[in-house]
């Protein structure tokens, strides 16, 4: 049990580790308001993935994965929302150029910012009732063993994402310069754009 707990949890960490709409919002929110609201941003990211779990416990992530009407509806809503951070981060950037001593932190809870970009991401219901049953240690009881994993993933997932935001920390004073910043805002910006165009195409 504890060897397939071990390779479950490094195919978890792979997963975690591999960029995506997740690491985008944490970006821009990090660059934008600094590593305190970076940090609660991982922590909305978090409790997206226990939600999602507790959804995939208790058979109801299963039903949005296998319903084609629920899937597009979360999924476009999920789009939208990315699509408006990736605007809002052009925005700033575009603000920040014409004043650049007025550039101010991007309104709204971050840590509500990340729950909402995690809970509207469909894909995480499919690989959670896909990927997830088929790494649950045998030994264990199903339902127990699944909520094990959501348990590590979003743990993973808070070490993996938080260090990333520690590191943009340390290098402040660079992406604080106006041109970096205003370069930043710009990528992150298209990226999420681009996150929120991939979801709303996606197909369960």
């Amino acid at each position: 049990m504890f060897v397939q707990l071990l390779a479950a949890t490094g195919v978890l960490a792979v997963l975690t580790m591999v960029p995506g709409p997740d690491m985008a919002v944490v970006t821009k929110r990090a660059l934008a308001s600094g590593w305190r609201d970076g940090l609660r941003t991982v922590g909305g990211i978090a409790a997206g993935l226990l939600v999602w779990g507790a959804l995939t416990v208790v058979g109801l992530a299963a039903v949005l994965a296998a319903s084609t009407t629920a899937y597009t509806v979360v999924k476009l809503v999920g789009a939208v929302y990315l699509g408006f951070l990736g605007v809002q981060a052009l925005l700033q950037a575009r603000r920040s150029r014409s004043t650049p001593s007025e550039a101010s932190a991007p309104a709204g809870n971050p840590w509500r910012t990340g729950l909402v970009s995690n809970v509207f991401n469909p894909k995480i219901a499919v690989f959670y009732t896909g990927l997830l049953p088929t790494l649950a240690p045998t030994g264990l009881a199903p339902h127990f063993g699944m909520t094990l994993l959501v348990l590590v993933h979003a743990a993973l997932t808070l070490v993996w994402l938080g260090g990333y935001v520690l590191v943009l920390a340390k290098a402040r004073a660079f992406f604080e310069r106006p041109a970096v910043r205003r370069a930043m805002d710009r990528v992150t910006g298209v990226v999420l754009i681009g996150f929120g165009v991939k979801v709303a195409t996606s197909q369960p």
